[in-house]
């Protein structure tokens, strides 16, 4: 989409990343990142009897998976979140500190 509001086309052979990098659009990781990281403090603030907590303990115990490695639960998205962007569990608590992270 963003190739043909550029006026470009797949014969024109150039990449994704530059095109996104010349209009200024973030990769679509980098948001869902940031939108994850966004609802961690509201969540966590919550009680443990909370029903968005329940996204923490949910288990799929008698789905049957296809093949592939096993999803990750919410808590593992989390954390590999935060190790990827440098926040800790206490540092995203404080307002400030997090969104100073969420820039980066």
């Amino acid at each position: 989409m963003i190739q043909w509001m550029c006026g470009y086309s797949k014969l024109d052979r150039i990449r994704n990343v530059v095109i996104r990098e010349r209009v200024g659009v973030v990769p679509l990781e980098e948001k869902l990142r940031e939108t994850r990281l966004r609802w961690f403090r509201p969540v966590k603030r919550r009680s443990v009897n909370a029903p968005v907590r329940w996204c923490e303990v949910i288990k799929l115990l008698r789905c049957r998976r296809g093949r592939g490695s096993p999803k990750m639960s919410w808590n593992e998205v989390i954390r590999s979140d935060m190790k990827f962007i440098g926040l800790t569990e206490d540092m995203a608590q404080d307002r400030n500190l997090c969104d100073v992270g969420l820039k980066l």
